[in-house]
C-alpha cells in the first residue's frame, strides 16, 4: 500500500459524531464531538441526535484534516459507518461521505460498526497488540452484546448474542432506577470500586451456553429497590457502593460464564473484547487474570478505541482499500445492518 495513502472515516452510529484519519495502520487523528444534550432526557434522543451531527459533521471533519496535517485533496477514500445505529444517525454520515468522495473523484467505502468495534484491535497503537486470527470477539455495548468468532478481517461468525437487551442497556438503566444520571454504566463502574461485590445477590438469567438476556436483570434490580425502599427510604443512598459493586459482580460473571462456554466450545483460547462496555473496569480485570487462571491471551483496547469513534471505522477502511473493496454510490445507510 502506498505509504501516502490516508483515508478519512466518518463514525455517526449513534450520539457522536466522530472523523479520523489513518495512514498504514497509525491513527494521525480522532476527534470526538459528545452530545451532552440527551442528559437531560435519560438516553439518547434519537430527532436530537441527527440534528446534532448535521451541526457538528462538518468541523468535526475539518478538525480530524487539521490535526492529521494533510489537505482533503491528499485523501485516498473515504470510510463510513454505514450500520448498525439510529436511522437518522446513520444518513447524516452516510449522505456527507457520499458527496465527499464524489466531490473528491475518491473510492467509498462502507464499514459495519460491530466488525469495527472487533478489529480496532488492528490499530497501531502504543500498548495495544493485536489478536492471531481464529479468535473470539466479545461485543459489548449500549446496542449489542455478541460473541464472535472471527476467521479473518472479513469472515466473523456470531455464535452467541442476547435475546433481548444489552448489557449497556442494563447498566444504564439499572443506573437510573438507583437515581443516577445518564449515562449511567460509568458511575456502577465507579461506585463498585467502593463497593462488597457479595453484598446483595442478583440471579443470572437462564438461557442456552452462549447466548444472553438482561431484561430480568434490570426487573430483579427494580423489585429489589422497591421492596428495600419501602423498609428504609434512604436505602439506596446508604448503600449505593454495595449496590453497584453487587449488580456489576452479577454483569462481569455472567458475561464471562458465556465465555468459558464459547472457549469450550471452539476450542479458541485468544480473546478480544470491543464496544463501549468493554472501558468497564469489572471486565477488563477479570479477562486479566483469565490469562493466568485459564490460560487465555486476552487483548483489550485502548480507552479511546472503546467508545463509539473512528478510529475504528478508519482501521477497516484502510484493510478494505488494500482488498478493492468499495462501496457504490448508490449504497445507504441500515439501521439493523448484519455481519
Amino acid at each position: 500500500m502506498n505509504s501516502n495513502c490516508f483515508i478519512l472515516a466518518i463514525e455517526s452510529s449513534c450520539d457522536d459524531t466522530a472523523a479520523a484519519v489513518i495512514n498504514n495502520g497509525v491513527i494521525l487523528s480522532n476527534v470526538v464531538a459528545t452530545q451532552k444534550i440527551h442528559e437531560a432526557y435519560g438516553g439518547v434522543v434519537p430527532e436530537l441526535a441527527s440534528r446534532a451531527h448535521q451541526q457538528n459533521i462538518v468541523p468535526v471533519v475539518h478538525q480530524a484534516l487539521r490535526k492529521a496535517n494533510i489537505d482533503k485533496k491528499q485523501l485516498s477514500a473515504i470510510a463510513f459507518t454505514r450500520g448498525p445505529g439510529l436511522m437518522g444517525s446513520l444518513l447524516v454520515g452516510t449522505s456527507f461521505s457520499k458527496s465527499l468522495a464524489m466531490g473528491l473523484g475518491i473510492p467509498l467505502i462502507e464499514v459495519n460498526h460491530m466488525q469495527a468495534h472487533i478489529l480496532a484491535h488492528f490499530i497501531k497503537a502504543e500498548g495495544q497488540t493485536a489478536p492471531n486470527f481464529p479468535f473470539l470477539a466479545l461485543t459489548i455495548s449500549g446496542g449489542h452484546t455478541q460473541i464472535v468468532k472471527v476467521n479473518n478481517y472479513f469472515e466473523m461468525d456470531v455464535i452467541g448474542q442476547t435475546i433481548d437487551d444489552a448489557v449497556g442497556e442494563a447498566f444504564d438503566k439499572s443506573a437510573k432506577i438507583l437515581g443516577l444520571p445518564y449515562p449511567g454504566g460509568p458511575l456502577i463502574d465507579k461506585h463498585a470500586q467502593n463497593g462488597n461485590p457479595k453484598a446483595y445477590p442478583f440471579t443470572k438469567p437462564k438461557v442456552s451456553p452462549m447466548d444472553f438476556s438482561f431484561s430480568g436483570l434490570k426487573t430483579a434490580v427494580l423489585y429489589f429497590v422497591e421492596k428495600e425502599t419501602k423498609k428504609d427510604p434512604d436505602f439506596v443512598t446508604k448503600n449505593i457502593n454495595d449496590i453497584c459493586a453487587s449488580l456489576q459482580y452479577t454483569i462481569v460473571s455472567y458475561l464471562m460464564d458465556k465465555l468459558k462456554n464459547a472457549v469450550k466450545t471452539t476450542g479458541i483460547t485468544t480473546i478480544a473484547i470491543g464496544g463501549g462496555v468493554s472501558a468497564n473496569s469489572g471486565i477488563r480485570k477479570v479477562l486479566k487474570e483469565a490469562e493466568a487462571k485459564f490460560g487465555w491471551k486476552t487483548h483489550i483496547p485502548n480507552f479511546e478505541y472503546c467508545t463509539d469513534n473512528a478510529a475504528m471505522i478508519a482501521m477497516v477502511g484502510e484493510l478494505k482499500y488494500k482488498n478493492g473493496m468499495f462501496a457504490k454510490n448508490d449504497v445507504v445507510a441500515s439501521a439493523r445492518m448484519k455481519f
